[in-house]
């Protein structure tokens, strides 16, 4: 239930002007899937900037070196907060998108499998990372993030994401770290 506009609060404000710019599309990619299609929303300058904003201000008093941003989506906000926060951008990329030697990890996802794979040399023993990424569902793609980042020496400090479909429960499988996310839907 939403609050009266004159009883609304500047955040929820901004809360509601982000999630009003994310469009929705059922079935896609395929049947009984709702998408989040979040280019509606990095469209709107004013609502992608509050996104940002508000998902930097989430990390002010955390101590991270890196923002790790699972490809594709993950890579629009890691970006954005790797620049305001000027910590270092680790991108994961799919197989042979990466020149240089990768280590990897497979994982499922509602719809299938993938694969993500990133630069050995990207992660050490003072790697302290946030990954990064539009959505947070199932959790296979975060968690599978995170354990390669850990497989290569560093520390996960937490997960950020935009929205997270509370109703999947990925949050359960990124245990025992803190995951935050500015949007929870019931998914």
């Amino acid at each position: 239930m939403k609050t009266s506009p004159s009883k609304q609060t500047e955040k929820e404000i901004a809360l509601e002007e982000i999630e009003n710019q994310i469009r929705r599309v059922p079935d896609f990619p395929s049947k009984g899937i709702l998408f989040y299609d979040i280019t509606t929303l990095v469209k709107n300058p004013g609502a992608f900037r509050k996104s940002v904003d508000m998902m930097a201000e989430i990390l002010t008093d955390k101590e991270i070196t890196s923002f790790v941003a699972p490809e594709s989506r993950g890579f629009i906000f890691a970006a954005a907060l790797s620049y305001k926060l000027e910590k270092e951008l680790i991108l994961m990329r799919k197989p042979g998108k990466l020149p240089s030697d990768t280590a990897s990890v497979s994982y499922d996802l509602e719809y299938g499998k993938d694969i993500l794979e990133i630069h050995k040399d990207a992660i050490n023993g003072k790697s302290r990372a946030v990954i990064v990424d539009d959505l947070l569902a199932t959790g296979g793609t975060a968690h599978s993030a995170g354990h390669l980042v850990e497989k290569l020496g560093g520390s996960v400090v937490g997960y950020l994401f935009l929205m997270e479909l509370t109703g999947l429960k990925g949050a359960d499988t990124l245990f025992p770290h803190p995951v935050w996310s500015l949007l929870k839907m019931p998914g």
